[in-house]
């Protein structure tokens, strides 16, 4: 089993940043990757960025250049820094961490763009 407990989500506004880290815990040994997802209200769940455990990185197209996903393996935590934010990122945004048979969510984090 997996945990996972997002932090750092809030409102800013339009041209913010805003950085959002993902504290992992558990049978963290058997986590091959781990990523940002977002749900705005009506939407369908979309990838956001995903890095593997040897640190390649992956992200939506529309969000390169904006966003960066990062981690720290000490402190079993992945972060998102998402810079010059715009009213259309706002969502929840839900950390995921893959396994080799099992995909685990958390609870999710709200991050609010005003423009």
């Amino acid at each position: 089993q997996v945990q996972l407990v997002e932090s750092g989500g809030g409102l800013v506004q339009a041209g913010g940043s805003l950085r959002l880290s993902c504290a992992a815990s558990g049978s963290i040994f058997a986590i091959n990757a781990m990523g940002w997802y977002r749900q705005a209200p009506g939407e369908q769940r979309e990838l956001v960025a995903t890095i593997t455990r040897g640190g390649s990185t992956n992200y939506a197209d529309s969000l390169k250049g904006r966003f960066t996903i990062s981690s720290d393996t000490a402190k079993n935590t992945v972060y998102l820094q998402m810079n010059s934010l715009k009213p259309e990122d706002t969502a929840i945004y839900y950390c995921n961490a893959k396994t080799w048979g099992e995909n685990y969510w958390g609870q999710g984090t709200q991050v609010t763009v005003s423009s």
